[in-house]
């Protein structure tokens, strides 16, 4: 993705401004935003490709940018900073649908590879790999392309960027039990968050979104082995 367009919020001037240039120099084409009131509105009058949004702000909480974005903006890919070490504190951004976090102090080299990480995974260059160009499950109707998940009944359903990842996986190998490190690395590669709860939170977010619409049994949960699909799985051509 050439000059990808980053909304990075943080009430620290100096880092803002020192991230601005850092990321600049990446090759990213970073807008700064002081706290939640710019934040919203450069999200309303500009596109952008990813949300790297400090957690601890001024006049709101990051968490609730982070939940904002995905009711309103459920495509854009979001990383979370903060200075929080307890664990469940990181455990309730994935919830909410954090694509990644990275804790406080970081190295700016590890936030622009978790940046690009997270930008690949989310990328609609991933309608051009080989492969299905939708999948076909239970009803489910997922498409590649527009990363897309339909329902049985035809609604669609609200899956953000890591869902639609690690949903992909098991699509790509049905019936597998897949380990929680296969998943992350499968899914998140050499930038895999140590936490290895994530994958636990996000199987928890797919089978409560998925289970609404079906009474289907989709995963199965193996003890001391991983996760599941169960269904069959039909590819569409590519």
């Amino acid at each position: 993705m050439a000059q990808p367009r980053v909304l990075v919020v943080d009430d620290d001037l100096e880092i803002r401004r020192l991230l601005g240039r850092y990321l600049a120099e990446q090759g990213f084409r970073p807008t700064l935003a002081g706290d939640g009131r710019e934040f919203h509105d450069l999200l309303g009058a500009e596109r952008f490709d990813l949300a790297v949004i400090d957690v601890l702000l001024p006049d709101t909480s990051g968490l609730d940018l982070c939940r904002y974005v995905r009711q309103h903006h459920p495509q854009l890919p979001v990383i979370l900073v903060t200075a929080l070490r307890e664990e469940v504190d990181r455990i309730i951004g994935l919830e909410l649908g954090a694509d990644d976090y990275i804790g406080k102090p970081f190295n700016p080299r590890e936030l622009v590879a978790r940046m690009r990480a997270v930008l690949r995974r989310s990328s609609a260059a991933a309608a051009s790999e080989p492969g299905a160009a939708a999948y076909r499950f239970a009803g489910f109707r997922a498409d590649i392309a527009s990363r897309a998940v339909t329902a049985p009944d035809g609604a669609d359903i609200d899956l953000t960027g890591a869902e639609f990842d690690l949903l992909r996986v098991f699509l790509d190998r049905p019936g597998r039990i897949l380990s929680r490190d296969q998943l992350l690395e499968l899914t998140q590669g050499r930038e895999a968050s140590p936490l290895g709860r994530s994958i636990d939170v996000l199987m928890s977010r797919i089978r409560r979104k998925l289970g609404e619409k079906t009474d289907a049994i989709l995963f199965k949960t193996v003890r001391n082995g991983g996760y599941q699909l169960t269904v069959p799985v039909e590819r569409e051509g590519s």
